[in-house]
């Protein structure tokens, strides 16, 4: 299981995640554009931590950071129309253990604290989770919203749990990422969009698509056609 934080601004923050990952056997951390700080700030909140913090992997770029993750959860404290939302953290750690035993990573990313994810890291999800917490007083720190997810994680992962006879091989994300730009090249070349930029458009076709989860070898599939069918175009 990859853990992604996205622009942390509280190294605080960044050392309690490190904690909670030690406390329930999480070992890959990723950040990506995170507030400047000192490893050795860490060790302070989590003591022991050496080896974890040690493997930290830096990035400038969340697609790079998310490349090989099969499944993507991102998470939000509200709801996003035409995402997939997920409220049933249990049902979804379940479910999360048997897809990275059966289909490779699954990655969960948390936002920045002051605003969370916005929509081209959402783009990059396959379900949103929101944790049900008390209306008048939803958000929860960062810390806490990793802690919780790990702890029905671990949970999860100490449970006898049915696993499918067959084996499915998702396309990862650097897959989905290169179809969707030959998506936006087919898109552009056929003149579909006759207003504004298509952004909305083409995140309502990706949602489309990778909503069916497709494996590596049908993305694949649809990649070459729409490949073909953009040089069709361009030959008339």
């Amino acid at each position: 299981m990859i853990i992604v934080l996205q622009r942390p601004q509280d190294v605080r923050n960044i050392g309690a995640v490190v904690r909670a990952m030690l406390n329930f056997g999480f070992a890959e951390l990723r950040l990506v554009e995170p507030v400047p700080f000192a490893e050795a700030d860490l060790f302070g909140i989590a003591h022991r931590s050496e080896n974890l913090v040690a493997h930290i992997r830096y990035e400038a770029d969340l697609a790079v950071a998310l490349a090989e993750a099969r499944f993507v959860v991102g998470t939000s404290e509200r709801s996003h129309p035409g995402r997939v939302m997920r409220h049933d953290l249990r049902a979804l750690a379940h479910e999360l253990v048997v897809r990275e035993a059966t289909a490779g990573p699954v990655a969960l990313l948390f936002g920045p604290e002051d605003h969370g994810l916005d929509n081209e890291a959402l783009d990059r999800c396959d379900c949103v989770l929101s944790l049900p917490t008390e209306p008048g007083y939803p958000s929860l720190n960062l810390a806490q919203a990793v802690m919780l997810i790990l702890y029905e994680l671990r949970m999860a992962g100490d449970e006898s749990v049915a696993m499918p006879e067959r084996m499915r091989e998702p396309a990862t994300l650097a897959e989905r990422e290169r179809f969707a730009t030959v998506l936006s090249e087919l898109v552009a070349t056929t003149g579909f969009i006759k207003s504004g930029d298509g952004t909305t458009t083409l995140r309502r076709l990706r949602n489309l698509i990778f909503r069916a989860q497709p494996e590596r070898s049908e993305l694949a599939l649809l990649t070459a056609l729409f490949r073909e069918v953009i040089i069709a175009l361009r030959r008339r």
